[in-house]
């Protein structure tokens, strides 16, 4: 599959939110996203709250208070596209506010409305990869110190050293076939508890 047929693919199963007055740009907007093949739904004013399954919200700012707007969008992983009747500095901060991915500016023309919706889109699902990426690394490093603590415990009650005390989680971990940070994790929380209720172990600990 080429990336334009993809891309294209991608902006036609969109579910697709306008929150724009009824008038002329807002019904060309429905028009022009429903001849692209959207599921497109239209709102004036804006909702209390916004549904989840949501791909793009195409949102004119500028008529409204921005706060309620930022309100309404957060949480929302959908990809916003704001739309502004003029360049100012209020523009522009909600623009920031909202966290748009797109903009299109009025009176709306269909040229442009593809670029920025697939950028927008595009914008989403990068962000999306980096956060998982970010995720992942965090969970990494929370593993690692996990570990590292759960190393210090036996050491200090069996007496052994680092390398020792590592080789005896791995193989634990081996054996149950769970993955290390588990046991690790299986470690700190029996010792936090028996320090909870003031006990303590004497002599070698069997993990």
């Amino acid at each position: 599959m080429s990336t334009l047929k993809r891309i294209l693919d991608d902006l036609r199963q969109a579910r697709v939110l306008v929150l724009h007055p009824r008038d002329e740009d807002g019904s060309a907007l429905v028009d022009h996203l429903k001849r692209l093949g959207c599921d497109v739904k239209a709102m004036w004013p804006p909702p209390a709250t916004l549904s989840a399954d949501l791909d793009a919200i195409f949102l004119q700012v500028g008529d409204t208070a921005i706060d309620p707007l930022v309100s309404l969008l957060e949480g929302n992983k959908a990809a916003v596209i704001a739309i502004v009747t003029y360049e100012s500095p209020t523009s522009l901060k909600a623009i920031v506010d909202l966290n748009a991915h797109g903009v299109l500016t009025k009176p709306l023309r269909q040229l442009g409305v593809l670029t920025q919706f697939a950028l927008a889109r595009y914008r989403v699902g990068y962000e999306s990869r980096l956060a998982n990426k970010v995720r992942k690394l965090e969970d990494t490093l929370k593993g690692r110190r996990a570990i590292e603590k759960a190393v210090k415990i036996l050491t200090e009650l069996n007496g052994v050293e680092e390398d020792a005390a590592y080789k005896l989680i791995r193989d634990q971990a081996t054996s149950k076939r769970v993955a290390i940070v588990t046991v690790a994790e299986s470690i700190i929380s029996a010792s936090e508890a028996m320090r909870a209720f003031g006990l303590t172990v004497s002599g070698p600990l069997k993990v």
